[in-house]
């Protein structure tokens, strides 16, 4: 199995640390976005989408969008509740990864890591903050209370966020 991503993404890191937790091998394909890895033919052929990470598995089918990559992977294990409720919570904070988190921290942390702050994006990276501390504040709460996002173990929800 091959994943295509770069271990400075959040999103291709939690692809790993899933990865490395349940033993799974593989042999990763460093991207380098800024340089145009992602819009190559050979890259859009896995991921039409053009982004990161992306897995090529054993038989050639291919998967993409990081929470489907973990989501794929743990089936079947402890890390996706059997709980019904708790299951639904798991995706829950899944979404609230992608659409309440993502936006702000991901982006912000980008624009600082990736392209080292630059004067046309600072107000940008500014205006970013109060969403990014809105999702954080949301998360300390939860984990104020628990030790993980849903019921008493760890889920892809927490290798998520």
């Amino acid at each position: 199995m091959k994943v295509y991503g770069d271990i400075q993404s959040g999103n291709c890191y939690k692809v790993k640390l899933l990865l490395a937790f349940l033993g799974i091998e593989h042999e990763w394909h460093h991207v380098n976005i800024l340089k145009g890895d992602t819009k190559t033919a050979e890259f859009l052929s896995i991921n039409p989408n053009g982004k990161i990470p992306a897995v090529v598995l054993d038989d050639g089918r291919c998967l993409s969008e990081s929470n489907a990559i973990l989501g794929y992977f743990a089936d079947g294990t402890a890390l996706i509740p059997s709980d019904q409720y708790e299951k639904a919570k798991m995706y829950e904070w899944l979404f609230f990864e992608q659409y309440s988190h993502e936006p702000f921290i991901a982006v912000a942390r980008f624009i600082q890591k990736y392209q080292g702050m630059p004067e046309s994006r600072l107000e940008e990276y500014h205006a970013l903050q109060p969403g990014g501390n809105k999702a954080l504040s949301i998360m300390e709460s939860r984990l104020a209370q628990t030790d993980y996002l849903v019921g008493k173990q760890l889920t892809i929800a927490d290798i998520a966020l």
